[in-house]
């Protein structure tokens, strides 16, 4: 798989996506043959890591971060799609049916990431009825 720019951003946190994309890129990586290189890095205050520190970061860890990241904004959906009971529980004082289900639920939610690292294997939490 693919994954230098990935690996440098992992490497050089100050890089963001428009380093290497569009009119602000300072660095051109080029994928042939199914392998990334460098063409370019014209960055003017981040030097060029070397082959081996992006090397030394695998596709593995790569693809691991990315399965939590997409876990991590399914689940943030899941818990906005629950805000309603929160919002509704702090107007009304305390009178939302099935509270304490919905804050136990919600923290299922939020605990999530503790047990699961991929959406492929996830098992979500069921939401109380309302």
């Amino acid at each position: 798989m693919a994954f230098m720019i990935e690996k440098i951003m992992k490497l050089e946190t100050s890089l963001t996506w428009d380093d290497f994309h569009g009119d602000s890129a300072t660095i051109e990586v080029v994928n042939e043959g199914g392998v990334d290189r460098i063409v370019s890095w014209k960055h003017k205050t981040v030097k060029q890591p070397s082959d081996s520190a992006i090397n030394a970061i695998t596709d593995k860890t790569i693809l691991d971060e990315h399965n939590v990241k997409m876990l991590r904004m399914e689940r943030n959906n899941k818990l906005a799609e629950t805000d309603w009971v929160v919002i509704k529980e702090r107007e009304e004082g305390g009178s939302v049916f099935n509270f304490a289900d919905w804050k136990k639920y919600r923290q299922e939610l939020r605990d999530i990431t503790n047990t699961y690292k991929s959406l492929e294997d996830v098992k979500w939490p069921t939401a109380p009825s309302e």
